[in-house]
């Protein structure tokens, strides 16, 4: 197989599309992340890339907590806006009818209508260069009922989107199901 080089690039997948939440001045405040994941089973910890400039970062600075949203496919024109639009000029909330609810975190807004959010307490923000590397310390996890089956999170359900790097890029419904964890690598070892 040839390969080409083609410099530093941010090629990972999945990228996915989340929206994170802050208030900002006490005014809820969502922004479309793509770079951002688990970064710690025990604690649970996310961590998310966000630029400086974006309005919402003053929100976690200034809460230091922050709600990490899951996008679900019949909600990717929502975050695709409040990725592209500023909460300086607009107010997101509104403009995507947003239903804003809070859990234990001051500060840390969730939007209703997305099946899984994610309540953060800052741990550190690192500074990275063009980005902060915010990492957030779950402190609980909020479920939509209809997005559960036996009680468990199921991924069929809850529809997540993923952001595909590109000219200019795209987004992708994962769900596909193409084997069972822990078990089709063992198909290696028996031979």
């Amino acid at each position: 197989m040839n390969k080409v080089k083609i410099g530093p690039q941010t090629l990972v997948y999945p990228k996915p599309a989340f929206l994170i939440g802050a208030d900002v001045n006490k005014k809820p405040n969502f922004l479309a992340v793509a770079w951002g994941g688990i970064a710690c089973g025990k604690p649970p910890v996310v961590s998310v890339a966000i630029k400086h400039s974006r309005y919402t970062l003053r929100g976690i600075k200034q809460n230091m907590a922050f709600s990490l949203n899951v996008t679900p496919k019949d909600y990717v024109v929502e975050t695709d806006y409040c990725g592209i639009t500023s909460g300086s000029k607009t107010d997101k909330v509104a403009d995507c009818g947003f239903m804003v609810f809070y859990g234990n975190l001051v500060g840390a807004p969730m939007i209703e209508q997305y099946p899984v959010n994610l309540e953060c307490r800052v741990a550190h923000i690192l500074d990275l260069g063009s980005h902060c590397l915010v990492i957030g310390e779950i402190v609980e996890t909020h479920v939509s009922q209809d997005c559960l089956t036996d009680g468990r999170p199921d991924v069929s359900k809850i529809k997540p989107v993923a952001y595909i790097e590109g000219q200019p890029g795209d987004y992708y419904c994962l769900g596909e199901n193409i084997g069972k964890a822990f078990r089709i690598g063992k198909e290696i070892k028996k031979k």
